[in-house]
């Protein structure tokens, strides 16, 4: 044990004793039981987020360990006294010692006896069961890991708040192109499903994902033919295979134009479905709401008429009994066959124009202007939405969106207009949500992915998808249903969505957004290191841990685009590690 008043530098014998000792509890600024700063020994280095401690024995209490993170480090001449000073120390005219010093953020202490480290005490690299017992991996029932940290070895985060435990609901910001959102949350996804924390649940829990990147994920299922052997390696640390995910399937909208609904891809031709609604489907679950999803909608006159005109489609609309088309049958009218979206669209128009009519679908009270802004919003959308609002497709073809078909369902979205996005994430959410809903148990899981969650989420206005979204971030964790959102800017996505997150992740920032008071859960020196952190490079908060965590998580082993799908592997199931058994494989090596 240190006694008081011993001297800041380790003598040869105390170094010899204590190899792992980086320096002492400064004397010089005041330690106390959140925070110290420490002198380091003459060649000795620590760097950001390595991990610390440091013990003291309390009369009563026995020995307190504190342990923590370096969040600054700081290297100055001692002597100087002018910026020009460094010339003539340097040339040995002028003496003067090099100081180094850090801080150490207490992340934990054990036991909880909140006192001050006592100055001169001397402060070690954690090892081994330190280092897990300060960042709490220790109590760590269920541990996903999330990558390496800069020491290299494995970084957690508890399940508990990823399940809904304790806590659900993951939030991830970056710039675009450069913070590696999307593939931080694949990660995430795939390191849950292979980490054993799902037990016996494992074969039956699912992952929905919307894709807004082109063909960029419709190939989780593929080797990446970029990994290589080092890379492979991580994933032995982190106790991981280094293999693509074994189920996946894809959906796509119907090609355009195409009169059997073929799935509008390119590069995948197995495991893929269209998608679409039929108008029967359209008219009968009031789906028009959600060709209104903009937050703009929800600000205009004519909100209240889209619930009017909905309700009369779902109460006056029939199937016409082939392949998805409706009769339309107002009262004291012909009844009116509408076969696509753009022939309901006319429909409504002529009921809504007509003088006799109107009443009937609007009301009595509706001003002609609101019936007009109504429908020129409706007829704008006509084009965009036609694909996967039809009724003209052969009777009885598979179009629904399910996550039964595989562990991760892919929905792409890539080939739709922004408007049609909206109705698409919208309708699917309310319809798994709902499913969650009427099941009454929260096993097994539902992870759902949604990028760019700041336009289905915003901060400003109301809609039906943001509702949605927002039931998700409330009522969700009961439901078994978590929300992986990804986001350029946190700060323009709904308070309540982000407050609700249990695990915070930011990768590289924009200088602006990072001084947003979203972002109050980084330190000041965290705010600065993302807006350069390099790709790959993540920092994750997490409600057990004080101090976020730098992560660099591993190259991923499925193929992130066509260029990187290596070939398939002959029997879906039958995925083995390409790396397994080579040599090195349990070599300590660097996150890259």
């Amino acid at each position: 044990m240190v006694e008081d008043g011993a001297p800041l530098l380790a003598s040869p014998g105390e170094l010899a004793v204590f190899p792992d000792a980086v320096g002492r509890v400064l004397g010089t600024q005041a330690a106390s039981p959140l925070s110290f700063w420490i002198g380091l020994e003459p060649g000795r280095v620590v760097q950001l987020d390595d991990v610390v401690v440091t013990r003291r024995e309390v009369p009563g209490h026995g020995p307190v360990l504190m342990a923590g993170v370096v969040t600054a480090v700081e290297a100055r001449h001692e002597g100087a006294s002018y910026d020009s000073d460094v010339f003539l120390i340097a040339d040995g005219a002028l003496p003067a010692a090099v100081a180094e010093c850090a801080e150490v953020q207490v992340t934990r202490v054990e036991p909880e006896v909140f006192v001050p480290p006592l100055p001169g005490s001397l402060v070690h690299r954690a090892e081994a069961g330190d280092r897990d017992r300060a960042l709490y991996f220790d109590v760590m029932e269920r541990r996903v890991p999330v990558g390496l940290g800069r020491d290299g070895r494995p970084l957690y985060v508890n399940f508990d708040f990823l399940d809904g435990t304790r806590g659900a609901h993951v939030s991830i910001s970056g710039v675009s192109g450069v913070a590696t959102k999307t593939s931080f949350a694949t990660f995430l996804i795939y390191s849950i499903f292979n980490s054993g924390v799902l037990e016996a649940e494992a074969a039956n829990t699912k992952a929905l994902i919307f894709s807004v990147k082109g063909e960029d994920l419709l190939f989780l299922d593929r080797p990446n033919a970029r990994l290589d052997t080092s890379a492979a390696q991580v994933y032995g640390q982190l106790g991981l295979p280094a293999r693509p995910f074994d189920s996946v399937h894809v959906f796509a909208p119907p090609r355009p134009g195409d009169p059997n609904g073929v799935p509008h891809v390119s590069a995948r031709t197995t495991d893929v479905s269209a998608f679409y609604w039929t108008l029967a489907e359209f008219c009968a679950e009031e789906l028009l709401r959600f060709v209104f999803a903009d937050a703009d909608d929800e600000r205009a006159q004519y909100s209240l008429l889209v619930g009017q005109v909905g309700a009369r489609l779902r109460s006056w609309a029939a199937p016409a009994g082939d392949g998805g088309a409706v009769t339309v049958t107002a009262p004291d009218q012909a009844p009116v066959v509408c076969r696509t979206f753009g022939d309901l669209v006319d429909y409504l128009d002529d009921q809504l124009t007509g003088d006799a009519t109107r009443a009937g679908w609007a009301g009595a009270q509706v001003p002609l202007g609101t019936v007009n802004a109504f429908l020129r919003r409706l007829r704008s959308g006509v084009r965009t939405l036609s694909p996967i609002i039809r009724g003209d497709l052969p009777a009885g073809a598979r179009h629904s969106i399910s996550t039964s078909d595989a562990q991760i369902s892919i929905v792409d979205l890539h080939n739709l207009s922004e408007r049609a996005q909206r109705f698409v994430v919208g309708v699917v959410l309310r319809g798994e949500f709902a499913r969650k809903e009427n099941s009454g148990t929260a096993r097994p899981l539902l992870f759902v992915v949604l990028d760019e969650l700041n336009k289905y989420a915003p901060r400003d206005g109301d809609s039906p998808i943001k509702e949605i979204i927002l039931d998700v971030a409330e009522r969700g964790r009961s439901l078994g249903v978590i929300l992986i959102g990804a986001q350029q800017t946190a700060s323009e996505v709904e308070r309540r969505v982000v407050a609700n997150c249990a695990v915070r992740v930011a990768g590289r920032l924009d200088a602006a957004e990072a001084t947003r008071p979203e972002y109050g859960w980084m330190p000041t020196v965290l705010r600065e290191r993302a807006t350069i952190a390099r790709p790959g490079t993540m920092f994750v908060a997490q409600p057990e841990i004080p101090v976020p965590l730098a992560v660099t998580f591993p190259f991923p082993a499925w193929a992130t685009r066509p260029s990187e799908a290596a070939p398939a592997p002959a029997a879906r199931g039958a995925v083995s590690d390409p790396f397994a058994g080579l040599p090195g494989a349990d070599d300590d090596i660097p996150p890259f």
